[in-house]
């Protein structure tokens, strides 16, 4: 997952963005306490929206202050003892992994020796959620297969090349016969198409510099910037299925959340990702994170 699915903050109440920073560190804990360190670094707001979604305590979650070994100045308010978190924190492994491995396929012979070490290192928890999620691991892998064949082929389909990937998320539901399961395995599929999408327009300047296979050029060619609204109308159909989805769901105190991400937080990203604007949101995010390490280490 890539990082696009998030709250637009300023829109949110305190005492909701409480909750979120709650979920995302509770999100990591459970990440480092069932497969270590190095996991928890590939961390998103992707996998944070995944856990809320999958919660099993919707009305009471449980909540408490921890201390952050990336931040251990001061205790911070954590989720915990969730099923959500877990099934979350299991899957977030396996899509990292395998997005490592599909890094390593499009980089360069030199350019794919550190990630080939990566991979390498990410194998054991890799191994580790894969026992726990075999059914989640086989259509990701056969998914990304499919994918890759696609655009091997130069797949000129942006509905094509988007399900594959939006299967992957679909599956992510993971809670067969629950409640609402059916809702939920489709919100995450028209999200995973949106991400996807998102994303690809996200790419374009790269891989039209390097020439890499993109499904919005494979598709429109030159003329892909003069189709801007057609994209986003694409966007546009998926984010609308989306939200039909979510009716179907009761998520108890994390709809305001939900709801804030679905309405308010994925039309901004579209947005600020059709514009530019987001290229250099990610720098700034990048130099104010590195600034915060360093801080903490003196």
């Amino acid at each position: 997952m890539f990082g696009y699915v998030r709250p637009y903050l300023d829109r949110l109440p305190e005492e909701d963005r409480e909750r979120y920073r709650a979920a995302y560190c509770g999100l990591c804990h459970a990440i480092g306490k069932r497969y270590g360190r190095l996991p928890q670094l590939f961390l998103n707001y992707d996998f944070t929206f995944l856990a809320i979604l999958l919660a099993k305590n919707r009305e009471t979650p449980c909540i408490n202050c921890r201390r952050c070994s990336f931040y251990p100045i001061r205790k911070r308010e954590s989720w915990q003892e969730d099923v959500g978190l877990e099934l979350a924190a299991d899957e977030s492994v396996i899509l990292t992994y395998w997005k490592l491995r599909d890094n390593v396929q499009d980089a360069g012979f030199f350019k794919s020796i550190p990630l080939r070490f990566l991979t390498a290192w990410f194998g054991f928890p890799y191994r580790k959620a894969r026992s726990r999620c075999p059914d989640f691991d086989r259509v990701t892998e056969a998914c990304l297969l499919e994918l890759r064949q696609m655009e091997e082929a130069g797949c000129d389909s942006i509905d094509r090349t988007a399900d594959a990937f939006a299967r992957i998320l679909q599956a992510a539901s993971g809670i067969h016969g629950q409640a609402g399961s059916e809702a939920l395995g489709q919100l995450l599929y028209h999200v995973g198409r949106w991400i996807y999408l998102v994303d690809a327009w996200d790419d374009l300047e790269e891989d039209l510099k390097h020439g890499n296979y993109n499904p919005l050029l494979s598709r429109y060619g030159e003329a892909v910037y003069e189709n801007r609204e057609t994209v986003r109308e694409t966007m546009y159909a998926s984010l609308g299925l989306a939200q039909g989805a979510y009716e179907w769901l009761d998520c108890g105190v994390w709809s305001p959340i939900l709801e804030n991400i679905l309405t308010l937080g994925l039309p901004a990203m579209e947005e600020a990702v059709l514009s530019g604007e987001w290229k250099t949101q990610k720098k700034s995010c990048t130099a104010q994170f590195i600034n915060r390490l360093r801080e903490n280490g003196r």
